[in-house]
């Protein structure tokens, strides 16, 4: 220890106080920051984790505000077709208020025709001005654009939902019959063609049950016209087959039609041969319709008389199909070429990330059916003018129909935006606190753990000083050895 050019010891105590005082540097960093991680050299790894972490957060984020704006533009189309609803609510109330003929004058009818034309002159107005952001939302802009459809195959159709490829390809549809479609029949014969005694029957049907009376030699073709000026109560109607043939049948297809003849005095039909086509006394006969069934792209379709529905995600549309179409085993098909509404509502741009719904046309010429009719058929001058006593009826079936149509409309986007969106924003904000936690322990400062280093760094730092200044001193007691000389 009597070398003075070179002093270990003040080399080792300065190499220890830098060191100390990187590490100072480091914690007083950390802690002005709050970051444990402020460069790449800090933690290499944990950087790249970080980073990744914080990708995600950013993804979950914007998903989250992609499905409150859809939400947005949900409110803004269901605040519409609210107040559509509520149109369509009053226009039926004045179809039945018409109906009432003999207790209104020609212009209380008039007045009321006049309401039925403004009411729709409305709903066309709200279809075409009801806009989020500049684009419309309930005029077909965001329905889905199909071609091939046949009228006299498909008479309506709602398409709610179609996964349509990325690369724009089309999405064809073949609807394929499985099963025919049928009403209600029951045939009954009469010997001779006439009644040979006054018989009473209960005839019953879908819309309900009369009561009809045949005297004694009515024809067959009577027979028919009394049932058939009942229609209207019962839901079923007579057509007579070859000269003493007379077969019922319900107005409608499916499992819920029926038709049910009950003999209350004396036999109704009578065949010669015995008990073929006869109800006896006392007793009665009762037939059902039958659905038609259907597969949509090769999946079982829910179905109702005519109506088909399909649930799927590539798949979401009901239909009806016309009488030619679903009382055949054949099919058809049609081909969805683009459209919709498709909205972003997950981190990641994928399919799954991704939904679609269609929101079709509520203006007042695509509301309603080609079989039944559309909206706008009841205006002063349609074809069923619902001022014209004898379309009363044919105007309340399409105002009907219309209200399923904005209802069910209704129902798919407050459906949509429930279970599909807002859960959506659940399930992303339960995420963004986990990933969030996560990230935060790899790159956050731990306040108290640094602390606690500072205090020792700034202790270590100022011995290091001590240390050095004894370590420079030593040198000096080399003097003491050129005293004597």
């Amino acid at each position: 220890m009597s070398r003075i050019n070179t002093n270990i010891e003040s080399i080792r105590a300065l190499g220890r106080m830098t060191q100390n005082q990187s590490k100072l540097s480091t914690s007083l960093e950390r802690l002005s920051t709050g970051l444990r991680i402020n460069r790449g050299k800090d933690d290499p790894a944990g950087l790249i984790a970080s980073e990744t972490l914080r990708a995600e957060l950013s993804g979950i984020k914007q998903a989250m505000a992609n499905s409150q704006r859809v939400i947005n533009v949900l409110s803004v189309a269901e605040a519409a077709l609210g107040e559509v609803s509520s149109l369509m609510l009053d226009l039926r109330g004045l179809i039945t208020a018409m109906s009432n003929e003999d207790a209104l004058t020609p212009d209380e009818v008039n007045a009321d025709q006049l309401q039925v034309d403004s009411i729709i002159e409305s709903i066309k107005r709200i279809a075409n001005t009801s806009e989020f952001g500049g684009r419309r939302l309930l005029d077909g802009s965001l329905g889905y654009t199909v071609s091939g459809v046949h009228t006299s195959q498909i008479a309506n159709m709602q398409l709610f939902g179609v996964r349509l490829p990325d690369n724009g390809a089309n999405v064809p549809v073949t609807v394929r019959v499985t099963q025919s479609a049928q009403v209600a029949q029951l045939a009954v014969l009469f010997s001779g063609g006439s009644l040979s005694a006054a018989k009473t029957i209960a005839l019953k049907g879908n819309l309900g049950a009369e009561v009809l009376s045949f005297a004694s030699g009515m024809t067959v073709s009577q027979v028919v016209d009394s049932i058939n000026y009942n229609t209207t109560l019962t839901g079923v109607s007579a057509v007579v087959s070859g000269t003493s043939s007379l077969i019922l049948y319900s107005t409608d297809y499916g499992s819920k039609e029926f038709v049910s003849v009950e003999a209350l005095t004396g036999d109704f039909g009578l065949d010669a041969g015995g008990t073929v086509g006869i109800v006896t006394q006392g007793q009665s006969d009762v037939d059902y319709g039958q659905n038609v069934g259907a597969l949509l792209n090769g999946q079982t379709a829910k179905a109702d008389g005519l109506n088909l529905v399909l649930r799927t995600t590539a798949l979401d549309l009901e239909m009806k199909l016309t009488e030619d179409l679903a009382t055949q085993l054949t099919s058809a098909s049609f081909t969805v070429t683009g459209g919709g509404a498709m909205f972003q509502i997950s981190p990641f741009i994928t399919g799954a990330g991704q939904v679609n719904i269609g929101i079709p046309s509520i203006i007042p010429s695509d509301l309603g059916d080609a079989v039944d009719g559309f909206l706008h058929d009841i205006k002063s001058g349609g074809t069923y003018d619902a001022s014209v006593r004898q379309n009363k009826s044919d105007a309340e079936a399409i105002v009907n129909k219309a209200i399923l149509q904005i209802a069910t409309l209704r129902g798919r986007l407050g459906a949509f935006q429930k279970n599909s969106v807002e859960t959506n924003i659940n399930s992303l904000q339960v995420a963004y606190e986990n990933v969030a936690a996560s990230e935060s322990v790899i790159r956050d400062t731990d306040m108290a753990e640094e602390t606690s280093k500072l205090t020792l760094y700034q202790i270590l730092l100022q011995s290091n000083l001590q240390v050095l200044g004894l370590a420079n001193q030593q040198p000096a007691q080399v003097l003491s050895l050129l005293q004597g000389v």
